[in-house]
Formats: C-alpha cells, structure tokens, sequence
C-alpha cells in the first residue's frame, strides 16, 4: 500500500484566510489548524495536510524580502518531511512574491503551489474553496511516486500557471491572473489536465536542493511615457546605492531616440547598474534591435529581457544581484531561462 502524500499548507495572509464575525460583521483572520472543519471536502483527498501560519498574518501590500525570505525558510526546512507545499498569500503581490520563491529554490523536485482568492473562505460565494482544494490536489498529484508539478506554481480559477510568468489581471474576476507568454500547466475541468510537454524537469544529474536568499532589493523600475522629461530620467541616477534599474519600454523594446535620453543610459551603464529592457505589454517580448528605435539599446549594453514580465524581472535582478557575478555573468544568466521564467 502506497503512502499517502504529505502537504504541508503555510499560511501568510490575505483575503483567503479571512472569516467573517456575524456578530460584528468585521474579517478576521481564520485559524487555519481547523482548516478540515472549514472545508471538509480536504478529507476527500488522498493525501494527508499539515499547516503552518505566520504569527502575524501580513498583508500583501506589506510583503517585501524579509517575508519571502521567511516563507522560503519554512519550505525548505520542511523540505525533507513534506511531498508539495501550497503556499497562501495575498493576490495582489502574488506574482511578484511566487517569482522570487522561484528563483530561491535550485534543482526544486518538488511542487510549491501559490493561491489565494478574491472573496473571504467565509463567504457565502467565495472562490477560495476551489482554489485551495485544487491546489492541494495537485500538490499531491504524482506519476510512479514521483511528483508531477517540479516547480514553483501559481493556481487561481481552474487554471496553474507557471508562477514566474504570471501577472494579475483583475481586481473583481475570479480569473485574477494570466500568463500571457506561457501556456497553463494544469487545467482544471472534470479532470486535472497536465500539459506534460510544458512541465519544468532538471537537467542533468545534479538533485540535491539549493536554497539561496541573498537578495538585493537596490532595484528601480522606470516605466517610459510619451513627454517624460529629462529631469523625471535623470533623478534616477541619484538614487544612492542603486544597482538595477527595470526599463519598461514601448512595443517590442523601443525606446526614444533622443540624445539626453541615450546620454542617462549611458551613464547607467557606465555607473556599474544593470539596466533590464522590458515591454509594456502584457504579452510579446523584447527583441533588441529589430526597429531603429530599440538598436541604440542594443548598442549601449542594456540587457535584453526578451518575454519576461515586470515582475519576474524585478525578481530575477534582486537574486543575481545577491549573488556576486562578474557585468557578463549578470547579462549572459539574465538573458538564459533558470527557472523557466524567459523564452531560449
């Protein structure tokens, strides 16, 4: 007889562990040790569930390194006794805090599975029920004792994203995120759909799990708009101690042409910090030199973030930067897929 799966839920906060006091009307945070008693369709699963709680439940707003460091640490410490993790935070930084997890776990053999909801676990029409019992469910899902999700996830609406290539989309839909450059990994219908061909595997033979932390959050993100002005540009290289600077440009890469615009950059470049070019738009990619306009950016050095997102991409800079690489190894890993964050 098999062993069930063991899960182990870590609680941090947001919408999906409020209830509601009838007697007030006021949300208060659930106590998620008697999550069975709150949805006993959990114990419909074949899989045995643990929970672990922050003390203090954060709000997504509030999230910064420190939790994701925090939340990493429980995962890994738990590593060894737990088959899959699913991990509740606030939606409305959740791609942001799952992408970071991402790259904090090398060679991870094991699903940790993001979700939360839009509507309390206490409310008469809440989504968190689906979302959490589905999660759960596919953190214990596995083929010949070996888990089938090998990475970090992002569950939400029937949907399970790969976590470092989503975005929210809506503050009111249920269908709160999308992955506009990747392809779900799971579908949820009738039956739990695995798209296989899709799924992170290791490459090579290296398996023992590495935990990394050291992130560095002297990061900026400057999002480029028709009129900005010189002086809106150039602030940034004031900003002390900065080391990484997100560029949020137009189409495919594109960028002004104007001489003060290209001299900033310059200077960037020339200060040490690494400049990440990426797009506006919720879906597409980057590709540095294709039109006039992004060919000057290409010449300057600045970093070609392909289809990766905004969020990943703040993600990705903050973790190369807590590991001491030399200007090319930063360039060439940020341009390479560590964690299936960016296309070849």
């Amino acid at each position: 007889m098999t062993k069930k799966p063991n899960i182990l839920i870590v609680y941090t906060g947001g919408t999906i562990g409020m209830v509601k006091d009838y007697g007030t009307g006021a949300l208060k945070a659930f106590d998620f040790s008697q999550i069975s008693n709150k949805i006993p369709e959990l114990q419909q699963l074949n899989c045995t569930i643990e929970t672990i709680s922050f003390k203090e439940p954060i709000d997504s707003s509030n999230m910064n390194i420190d939790y994701y460091v925090e939340i990493a640490e429980i995962i890994a410490s738990n590593y060894n006794s737990f088959d899959g993790f699913v991990v509740l935070t606030g939606s409305d930084t959740m791609s942001y805090i799952s992408s970071a997890i991402s790259f904090m776990f090398e060679n991870l053999q094991k699903p940790v599975i993001f979700t939360g909801s839009q509507l309390p676990i206490g409310d008469l029409r809440t989504d968190a029920k689906e979302n959490l019992i589905t999660s759960v469910q596919i953190a214990a899902s596995s083929n010949n004792g070996e888990p089938i999700i090998q990475e970090v996830g992002l569950y939400f609406e029937y949907k399970l994203y790969r976590a470092n290539r989503t975005t929210k989309i809506s503050a009111e839909q249920f269908e709160a995120f999308t992955s506009m450059n990747y392809p779900p990994l799971v579908e949820s219908g009738v039956h739990l759909n695995f798209n296989y061909p899709l799924l992170l595997r290791l490459r090579g033979d290296e398996k023992e799990l590495v935990f990394r932390k050291k992130f560095d959050n002297n990061i900026a993100v400057l999002k480029l708009f028709p009129g900005i002005t010189e002086k809106v540009v150039r602030s940034y290289l004031g900003i002390e101690g900065l080391r990484g600077l997100v560029l949020e440009t137009y189409g495919a890469g594109n960028a002004p042409t104007t001489k003060w615009f290209l001299d900033i950059l310059r200077e960037f470049v020339e200060k040490g910090v690494y400049v990440v070019n990426v797009t506006q738009c919720a879906g597409g990619s980057v590709i540095l030199g294709h039109y006039e306009t992004s060919s000057d950016l290409k010449n300057l050095g600045i970093i070609d973030g392909k289809d990766i997102t905004t969020e990943t991409a703040i993600a990705k800079m903050m973790y190369l930067l807590g590991e001491n690489l030399t200007k090319g190894q930063f360039k060439r890993y940020f341009e390479l897929p560590l964690r299936g964050e960016i296309r070849e």
